[in-house]
């Protein structure tokens, strides 16, 4: 069988593995092929939320996310086109007992370079008329959050990535990694045929875990369905942020098309679904539950109704928080784990991922490599919040 070569080779074209051809192409490295069995995002990529926030009480992953929104907020001028970014601002809202941590957590947050701060109930009321804020006892704002749209963010890294010189082949299945002791040598393809690389960069999502068990590498995902419903409010609600009620634990945020995106934030228990045979669609249930939550928050709203609903899953680590790390094979690098929040922090992922392969660290002090490396789980050093929020720990 004929055999490709390459400096690296990145499993999986979905948003992770497109931000990292983008990033590698931006530090010059470009003899890559990224393979992606289907199409670019074409994945769990487009099922993503979207929401664009920096509010993390793990400061790396907050310093991960302003760094993805200097990127989403120059997207014009780095890509030549619109990724779907929508800068509507972000409110958090959190009871009693969450303030002291939240307040810490917003400092935190400013250390590493967020711009937030915190904001008083008549201001929120002045952006959501809308809502009953009765139950809150502070919030959080930030100013340049907001939402996007993963897919067209991985297709302008992608393109990007075509133009500095990077193999993008779609339609092409990797099935496991060639393995010379205990160094990655590179990949086998569905077609018998081998590309050889120094670096395999496996970006594989919900599917990382079978993927790489084979070569006795135990990623410790467990796969979450995440039900979300679509709504519209029954009346134009103008220039409405994303809000974060970490109250009554749900998130909502606007949509080009005038209709409000709910998901629950009660993570407490996991949905475990098989990534390849899921229902792509709310449960009964799960549409009582946004009904309830939607209504008590939002009294306001004029005729509410629900226009669809859809399902996603993501890959979740025990600490909530993505593996983004050399080894333990010599020769690859796993990027998985993102536990939902993957879209707002790609950017930075991609530059991690660039970092380890050229230079074996991180080139961002804010962002030590070792927070996110794959021998913590083993050590049982988690990567967890400072600030946790009593109900919402798993996401914060």
């Amino acid at each position: 069988m004929s055999t490709e070569t390459a400096s690296v080779v990145i499993v999986g074209g979905g948003l992770e593995g497109s931000a990292a051809a983008w990033a590698l192409g931006q530090r010059g490295i470009t003899d890559v092929v990224v393979c992606e069995r289907d199409t670019v995002g074409g994945g769990m990529t487009g099922k993503s939320s979207g929401i664009v926030r920096c509010h993390y009480g793990v400061g790396s992953l907050a310093a991960m996310a302003a760094t993805g929104l200097e990127v989403f907020e120059k997207a014009e001028e780095i890509f030549g086109s619109d990724i779907g970014f929508r800068q509507t601002g972000y409110v958090v809202g959190v009871g009693e007992p969450n303030v002291e941590n939240m307040r810490k957590s917003l400092a935190a947050q400013r250390a590493v370079g967020v711009q937030t701060e915190e904001i008083d109930a008549a201001d929120v009321a002045g952006m959501w008329p809308t809502a009953d804020l009765e139950p809150f006892a502070a919030f959080g704002w930030e100013e340049r959050g907001g939402y996007g749209d993963a897919y067209q963010t991985a297709q302008a890294f992608a393109a990007s990535a075509r133009a500095a010189g990077i193999r993008i082949r779609q339609g092409t299945s990797v099935t496991g990694l060639l393995v010379d002791a205990d160094r990655v040598t590179g990949v086998r393809l569905a077609d018998g045929t081998t590309i050889s690389a120094d670096t395999v960069v496996v970006a594989t999502g919900v599917w990382s875990r079978p993927f790489l068990a084979p070569h006795g590498v135990d990623v410790p995902i467990e796969v979450h369905r995440e039900q979300i419903v679509m709504i519209h409010p029954g009346a134009d609600l103008g220039d409405v942020p994303v809000f974060s009620d970490l109250v009554s634990l749900q998130y909502v945020r606007p949509d080009v098309r005038g209709e409000i995106l709910f998901g629950n934030s009660d993570l407490a228990a996991l949905d475990i679904a098989d990534p390849d045979d899921y229902r792509n669609r709310a449960d009964a249930d799960f549409i009582d539950l946004t009904v309830d939550k939607v209504g008590t928050r939002f009294p306001g709203f004029a005729d509410p109704a629900i226009t669809t609903s859809y399902a996603g899953c993501y890959d979740v680590t025990p600490d909530w928080n993505p593996i983004i790390s050399r080894g333990p094979l010599e020769g690859l690098v796993i990027a998985a784990g993102f536990s939902g929040h993957g879209f707002k922090i790609s950017p930075a992922v991609g530059r991690l991922i660039a970092d380890l392969v050229v230079d074996g660290r991180s080139s961002d002090p804010r962002i030590p490599e070792s927070d996110f490396r794959f021998s913590r789980f083993a050590e049982d050093d988690l990567l967890t919040t400072r600030f946790p929020y009593v109900g919402a720990g798993e996401m914060r």
